[in-house]
C-alpha cells in the first residue's frame, strides 16, 4: 500500500477539522456548505469551503478512503502542486455545473409563474418557507415544483466532485490497475469500473431514479458528473498538450 503523501495528507486533515468542528457546531454548515447564489445564504467562499464539509460519518469516511487511495498515488507522479490544482479545479468544477443544472430548472419554473403574473420576490419568501401558492399546481408539474424548491433551498456539501475527478485520472493514468469491489471477487480494470460505477450511480439511479423510481438519495449527482467532467477535460487536455512524450504511452 503506498506511502501517504504530504498533500493527501493535508487535505485529509482539513476535511477532518471540518468534520469534528461542523459536529460540535451544526450552524456552521449556513456558513460553509454551497447554497444557490441567489439564496441569501449564499458567501463568495462556500464554492471553496463545501468541498471540506461532509454529512455525516459514512459520507466523509468514503470520501477519505478514496482520497488517500487514489489521491496518493496521482500525487506522487505528479507533486504536490499539479496534484492540488487537479483536486480543486475538480470541486470547483463540480459545484459550476451543478450550479448550471439547478440554475436551469430554477429558471424554467420561475419563468412560466412569473409569466402568469406571480411576483418574484413573493415566489422567493414562499419557498423559504417550504410553502407554495395551490395555484402553482395548474401551472408546474410535480417534478418542476421540487426542482425549483430543491434548486433555491438545498446546500451542496461534500468532497465527491473532487473526488470522482481523482477516479478518472487514475483511470486515465493507470487504466489496466485492477480495482477490487466490495462483494465482487473479480477485480475489474481501472478503465471498465470508473465509467461503469459513474453511469450506473451517478447516470441511471442519480438522473433517472428519482423519476423512475421515485427515488431522491438527497445525494449532488450533477456535481459528481461535473467532477468527473472537468477530471476528463484536464487530463485530455494534459495527455494532448504536456505529457505526449512522457509515461502516457
Amino acid at each position: 500500500m503506498m506511502k501517504i503523501t504530504p498533500v493527501v495528507k493535508q487535505l485529509l486533515i482539513i476535511n477532518i477539522i471540518f468534520f469534528i468542528g461542523s459536529q460540535l457546531v451544526p450552524a456552521s454548515e449556513h456558513f460553509l456548505a454551497l447554497f444557490f447564489p441567489e439564496n441569501p445564504e449564499f458567501r463568495v467562499w462556500q464554492p471553496i469551503t463545501h468541498m471540506f464539509m461532509h454529512g455525516g460519518f459514512a459520507h466523509i469516511a468514503f470520501n477519505m478512503f478514496a482520497l488517500y487511495s487514489f489521491g496518493s498515488t496521482l500525487e506522487h507522479f505528479w507533486g504536490g502542486k499539479k496534484f492540488l490544482f487537479f483536486y480543486i479545479s475538480c470541486g470547483l468544477g463540480a459545484a459550476l455545473i451543478n450550479f448550471a443544472v439547478n440554475y436551469y430548472f430554477y429558471q424554467d419554473a420561475m419563468n412560466v409563474l412569473i409569466s402568469n403574473g406571480f411576483n418574484k420576490t413573493q415566489i422567493l419568501q414562499l419557498i423559504s418557507q417550504a410553502k407554495i401558492d395551490p395555484r402553482w399546481n395548474d401551472l408546474l408539474s410535480i417534478s418542476q415544483l421540487q426542482h425549483l424548491y430543491d434548486a433555491y433551498t438545498g446546500a451542496v456539501i461534500g468532497a465527491s466532485g473532487a473526488i470522482y475527478g481523482l477516479l478518472v485520472a487514475f483511470a486515465f493514468m493507470f487504466p489496466n490497475a485492477e480495482l477490487g469491489i466490495m462483494f465482487i471477487p473479480i477485480p475489474v480494470k481501472a478503465k471498465y469500473f470508473v465509467p461503469i460505477y459513474m453511469l450506473l450511480f451517478d447516470g441511471f439511479f442519480g438522473i433517472f431514479g428519482s423519476s423512475l423510481m421515485g427515488i431522491d438519495s438527497g445525494i449532488a449527482h450533477y456535481a459528481h458528473i461535473g467532477g468527473a467532467f472537468f477530471g476528463f477535460m484536464i487530463m485530455w487536455y494534459w495527455k494532448k498538450n504536456q505529457f505526449n512524450n512522457n509515461r502516457w504511452n
